[in-house]
């Protein structure tokens, strides 16, 4: 079968091991001799899959021979593309975690400090599509809890390549023609944005994991081999926290980095464990809720992310729950929006339903929730949310990540349809079939909108 490899190409892959293995030692050899800099690795071994050029400074400071810390795969193709994470020199000028912080950063995120990540999480990393193709500005999204920030941080990437992007176009077109260092750009510029916002546009708190383990594991608390060797980053500026982030950005965006556990670390750093607290409410304590084997991010989470708030709950302002509880909602309109709809949801559930703040958000850009699966919904012409007349008859582009669309979806919504066809007889009870879920998303923000697919067919 084709399991059977011939003896010629097994030869053959030892030799190309051999072969690798000799100047790896070699390499070795001189970095004694010199302190090693401006020599980047990818030039000897072809590790770097990607191709990235390293700089010096990451080269000097990384371990020098791949090491995979038991996650990540293995390519197939051969053992020596295993990518090396980035991993910051311990020398750095970072403050160290310490066993309180780590600690308090799981009672956070899980509610107690016995559970760790599950392999989707620690897998999950910020990667591109291919610059200038018709996904250039999406993102690889994976499988699992981490998808819902992969999506979320999408939304951000968005809003920086249509709307803040200098003496850009900002058009469809213009989003499929974008560089590999326009995505860089833009990804540095939509974490950082985040996590300035989280931060109360005070400071920001970026972590990197350096090769230095600062936090044992103890009784009290389950180590996983990467939250120990943090060290954590202030930056006192919107600007230098992106230039921070653009420098080390190999860290959010190689296989093997942990890229959105770390945002996500730095996210709740940013906000700081005191405003966490007061943020939160009695129906939502820690981030992170179990299921199915992994973890899935609570609405806290993606508040956090799109309005700098982690509020628990998708309402406008406070709320009185069931046992006369006061629960925390959406306080101020955030540019990125939040649309949500599941096949389970009922109309009159008053506190399930998405306020006004995140469904008119600043930019017309929405990260969706249909029935959990997360995916984003924008529109190219910023008038939009403050133009009537646009709303009439308007294109939203959809994007929902999974492997089979190739390019975004292009809907057009008319909001202006007859009001005879609703009346026809027999029009409620098909209504759960007729429509897909796409489109039951997009009515929760203009009621009673026909939607046309140009084309594609519906999915979702």
């Amino acid at each position: 079968g084709t399991m059977q490899v011939s003896d010629q190409e097994q030869s053959s892959r030892e030799l190309d091991l051999e072969e690798i293995t000799r100047k790896i030692s070699f390499l070795d050899k001189w970095r004694e001799i010199f302190s090693y800099r401006g020599l980047g690795t990818n030039n000897a071994t072809p590790q770097n899959h990607d191709g990235n050029h390293v700089s010096a400074d990451e080269t000097e400071n990384a371990t020098g021979i791949p090491q995979p810390r038991g996650q990540g795969h293995l390519p197939s193709s051969s053992l020596c593309s295993i990518p090396k994470p980035s991993i910051i020199s311990s020398k750095s000028a970072g403050s160290p975690i310490s066993l309180a912080m780590a600690t308090k950063l799981q009672q956070s995120l899980f509610g107690n400090t016995i559970h760790v990540f599950s392999y989707d999480w620690k897998k999950a990393y910020f990667r591109f599509h291919d610059p200038f193709s018709d996904l250039a500005f999406t993102l690889e999204v994976g499988k699992g809890g981490a998808r819902s920030i992969q999506m979320a941080v999408q939304g951000f990437i968005i809003k920086d390549l249509l709307f803040t992007r200098k003496g850009k176009d900002c058009n469809f077109h213009s989003l499929c023609a974008v560089s590999k260092q326009e995505q860089e750009q833009a990804l540095a510029a939509a974490l950082a944005g985040i996590l300035w916002a989280a931060g109360a546009a005070e400071k920001a708190t970026v972590c990197l994991v350096t090769e230095h383990t600062y936090v044992t594991s103890s009784p009290d608390y389950s180590g996983d081999d990467f939250t120990e060797r943090l060290q954590l980053f202030e930056l006192l500026e919107k600007e230098a926290t992106e230039k921070f982030i653009y420098d080390h950005l190999q860290c959010f965006k190689e296989e093997g980095g942990h890229g959105v556990i770390l945002f996500l670390y730095s996210l709740i750093f940013s906000r700081t464990f005191e405003r966490l607290q007061k943020d939160l409410d009695a129906s939502s304590t820690h981030l992170l809720q179990p299921h199915a084997g992994g973890f899935l991010c609570r609405q806290a989470v993606l508040n956090m992310i799109l309005t700098g708030r982690a509020s628990p709950n998708v309402f406008n302002g406070c709320q009185k729950g069931k046992s006369q509880e006061i629960l925390h909602g959406v306080l101020t309109r955030s540019d990125v929006g939040y649309l949500w709809w599941g096949k389970d949801t009922s109309e009159d559930d008053r506190l399930s339903q998405v306020g006004s703040r995140l469904k008119t958000p600043k930019l017309p850009i929405w990260l969706c929730n249909i029935n959990g699966n997360f995916s984003v919904l924008f529109s190219t012409n910023r008038q939009l949310l403050s133009d009537w007349k646009v709303e009439r008859r308007f294109d939203l582009y959809f994007y929902g990540g999974q492997p089979p669309q190739k390019k975004p979806v292009q809907l057009t919504v008319d909001t202006h349809s007859h009001h005879w066809e609703r009346n026809q007889p027999g029009d409620g009870h098909v209504a759960g079939r007729r429509f897909s879920p796409v489109e039951m998303l997009i009515r929760t923000k203009w009621r009673e909108a026909t939607i046309n697919w140009n084309g594609t067919i519906p999915f979702f």
